[in-house]
C-alpha cells in the first residue's frame, strides 16, 4: 500500500517496510492526445534474518527431561522472518535437539545453537542426574469460566522428600480449544471438562479442569441520538460532563450539550480551513483544547487551539502550523503539551501550550531517520509514557516524563517497541483484494497491565460482495491486540480479539471494561476483567453489541462506528454515517419464572 515506501519524480521507489507497492506513471504527449499511462508492482521483502528470539531460557537440565525451545528469525530492523531454524548440539548423548525439542541424556555439558540463514545464537546446557521421585501438581482440581486463568504449580521431589525448586516439566491438555504457557498458565476459550498433564524425566502429574460459560452478555438501551447532515468522525466530552464536542470529515466541529442524554442538541460550531477534522481533545481542567486538519485549502493545516471557557460556545485563539503544514491526524493533550502525529513526515511533535496563545514545538521524535514508509497514526499517554500507533512499526512507547528512561516532554526516550507482522496476519484480505492492501497499527490505550493494540485494514479493492465500510475503501478488517507490559521493556502479546463483521478503529478502556468503535460492526462492549490470556472472542467476553446504523444516515442503514467514550454509565459513539449515539449497557436480565 501507499504506507510502504514512497516514489520520487525521477521514479526512483524506496521501500519502507515490507510489503507490496503499486506505483503508477502518467505520461502526457507535448504534441497533445492522450496520456499515456503505466503501472507497476513493487514487492518489498524483509533483510536478511540477523538474530534469533527464543521464547525461554534454558541452561540445567535433568537427565531424562524434556523441553521446547520456539526460536524466531528477526531482521536487523526487528521484521519478522520465516528461514528454517537448523537445531544442533555439539555433545548429543548429553542433550540431543530436534527441531527445538531438548532431550537430556547422561549428566554433562552441551552447547546447543540454532541457525537461520547467517544468524545464528547458541547456549550451554549442564544436565545433572535426575533426583526427581514424585510428581505433584497444584492445585489437583480446579473450576473456572472461559477465558479465566488458572495458574497451575508444579512440584518435584526427591526420595528424601526434598523439593526442587528449578524442575520445569513439560505441559499439556486435553481437549483442544485450551492453552497452557511454559509456566503453567491455563486459559480455555471454550466450556468443557479439560485434563492438564505435567510430565518430567519420564513420570507424569495430572489435573482437572471444568470450565463453564462465562456469561457476561447483557442488554442495551438507546438513549439518545443526534444525527448530524455531515459525515462524522470523533467525539469528545468536556470534563463537566454536559458538553461534549463532534468532528466532522468536512470543516467543521459542533458543540452539543448532552447535559439531557436523551435529546442532545447542537449549541454551536467552530469552522476552520480543513477537509478532515479528524481529533478533538481538551486540557485535563477542560479550559482550552486543540482540533486537528488535514487537506486545508491554503495546505496550511496543523492544529487549532481551543478556548472552552464557555463549554457551549468553543472559539478559536491560536494555530499551530509552523513545521505540521502537511497535516496531523491525531492528538494526545497532556499536562500542558500536545502530542500529535505529523502526516507529513511520520514523526512524533510536542506542542508546548502552556500559554495557549503562544504553541511552540519542543521536540520531534521518529523511529529512523529516513520517512519512506513512516507514518505515526495516533498517541496515547498515561503516566508520562507515550504509546505509539506506529503504523509498519507497531507499538512503540516513548519516555516523556515517567523517568524510567530519563524523557520528557523535550526530550522523549525510547522504552521499548513491539513489532508484528501485518502482512501475514492479514493474509486473508491480501487474498480477497489483491496485493497493496492497507493495514497497520492505528490505536493504542493503556489499561492497567495490558496496551490494547487495533489495527486497520482495508482491502486494496474494495468489493461491493464484502458488505459496508467506509466510503473510497470498503469495508474495514482489523485485530485488537493484547499486549502485556508489566515489564515495560519487553512487551509480549498474550491475547487477541478480531470481530468477523467488523474492524477496530478506536478504544476507550474504563475499568475491566473496553468499549470499541468497530466501523461496519457497530458499538462493541467487551469484559476484559483479569488476567488476559487467549481468544477474547472464543471466550465469550463480548458483554453488548450495538449495530448504529440509522435510516436517516447519510448511508441509510450501514453502520461505521469511529469510537466510544464512557462517562457514569453512559456510551458516546460517533457514527461516521449517523451521527453520535447515547447508549447504556443495562444489567444482566433475571429470569422470571
Amino acid at each position: 500500500g501507499r504506507f510502504e515506501g514512497r516514489v520520487d519524480s525521477t521514479g526512483l521507489v524506496t521501500g519502507g517496510s515490507t510489503g507490496t507497492l503499486n506505483v503508477s506513471a502518467v505520461v502526457s504527449p507535448r504534441s497533445g492526445g492522450s496520456p499515456a499511462t503505466g503501472f507497476a508492482r513493487v514487492t518489498v521483502l524483509p533483510q536478511p534474518a540477523a538474530k534469533l528470539v527464543f521464547d525461554r531460557e534454558v541452561s540445567h537440565l535433568y537427565s531424562g527431561q524434556s523441553l521446547v525451545i520456539g526460536a524466531t528469525p528477526y531482521a536487523a530492523n526487528d521484521d519478522r522472518r520465516y528461514d528454517q531454524v537448523l537445531w544442533s548440539s555439539d555433545a548429543p548423548a548429553v542433550v540431543a535437539v530436534s527441531a527445538g525439542r531438548l532431550s537430556a541424556g547422561r549428566p554433562g555439558r552441551a552447547t546447543i545453537t540454532a541457525r537461520a540463514g547467517r544468524a545464528a545464537r547458541s547456549f550451554i546446557v549442564v544436565v545433572a542426574p535426575n533426583p526427581v521421585a514424585s510428581l505433584v501438581i497444584e492445585p489437583a482440581s480446579a473450576s473456572a469460566r472461559a477465558g479465566d486463568v488458572v495458574r497451575f504449580g508444579f512440584k518435584g521431589r526427591t526420595r528424601d522428600g526434598r523439593l526442587l525448586t528449578n524442575a520445569a516439566p513439560e505441559w499439556a491438555l486435553s481437549p483442544g480449544n485450551a492453552h497452557i504457557d511454559p509456566d503453567g498458565r491455563f486459559v480455555a476459550d471454550v466450556p468443557g471438562s479439560y485434563r492438564v498433564t505435567a510430565s518430567f524425566a519420564g513420570r507424569i502429574a495430572e489435573a482437572t479442569v471444568e470450565v463453564r460459560a462465562r456469561d457476561v452478555r447483557r442488554p442495551t438501551t438507546l438513549v439518545g441520538r443526534l444525527p448530524i447532515k455531515l459525515r462524522a468522525a470523533e467525539f469528545w466530552l468536556h470534563p463537566d460532563g454536559r458538553h461534549g464536542y463532534l468532528t466532522t470529515i468536512a470543516d467543521r466541529m459542533y458543540a452539543i450539550d448532552v447535559s439531557n442524554p436523551a435529546s442532545p442538541r447542537i449549541t454551536d460550531s467552530v469552522v476552520v480551513d480543513a477537509r478532515t477534522i479528524n481529533d478533538v481533545m481538551t486540557t485535563e481542567d477542560g479550559k482550552y483544547g486543540v482540533l486537528t486538519r488535514e487537506n486545508a485549502s491554503t495546505r496550511k493545516n496543523g492544529i487549532v487551539i481551543l478556548s472552552f471557557e464557555d463549554p457551549a460556545h468553543p472559539r478559536p485563539i491560536a494555530e499551530f502550523t509552523e513545521t505540521v503544514t502537511g497535516g496531523v491526524h491525531s492528538t494526545f493533550v497532556y499536562r500542558g503539551y500536545v502530542y500529535l502525529t505529523d502526516d507529513a513526515t511520520g514523526s512524533l511533535r510536542v506542542i508546548d501550550i502552556r500559554d495557549p496563545y503562544k504553541p511552540r514545538q519542543v521536540a520531534r521524535w521518529q523511529t529512523r531517520p529516513d520517512e519512506a514508509g513512516n507514518y505515526v497514526h495516533d498517541v496515547d499517554v498515561k503516566d508520562g509514557l507515550a504509546y505509539l500507533s506506529y503504523w509498519n512499526q507497531g507499538l512503540v512507547i516513548l519516555d516523556v516524563g515517567n523517568g524510567v528512561k530519563g524523557g520528557s516532554p523535550e526530550n522523549p526516550q525510547l522504552v521499548s517497541q513491539y513489532k508484528y507482522d501485518l502482512n501475514s496476519l492479514y493474509r486473508d484480505v491480501e487474498a480477497v483484494g489483491g496485493p497493496g492492501f492497507i493495514r497497520g497499527t492505528h490505536t493504542a490505550w493503556r489499561g492497567g497491565n495490558y496496551v490494547f493494540v487495533g489495527d486497520e485494514v482495508f482491502s486494496a479493492k474494495p468489493r461491493p460482495t464484502e458488505g459496508g465500510g467506509v466510503a473510497g475503501l470498503g469495508r474495514a478488517y482489523g485485530r485488537l491486540h493484547v499486549i502485556d507490559v508489566s515489564d515495560i521493556g519487553r512487551p509480549k502479546e498474550v491475547a487477541y480479539y478480531e470481530p468477523k463483521d467488523g474492524g477496530s478503529h478506536n478504544v476507550w478502556v474504563a475499568g475491566d471494561t473496553l468499549y470499541m468503535g468497530d466501523y461496519q460492526g457497530g458499538l462493541r462492549v467487551l469484559d476484559i476483567s483479569g488476567e488476559l490470556r487467549g481468544d477474547l472472542q472464543l471466550q465469550g467476553r463480548e458483554i453488548a453489541h450495538v449495530v448504529t446504523g440509522d435510516g436517516d444516515g447519510t448511508t441509510p442503514n450501514a453502520p461505521n462506528a469511529w469510537g466510544a467514550i464512557y462517562r457514569n454509565g453512559l456510551i458516546y459513539v460517533p457514527d461516521i454515517n449517523s451521527g453520535l449515539w447515547i447508549v447504556r449497557v443495562e444489567p444482566k436480565s433475571e429470569l422470571v419464572p
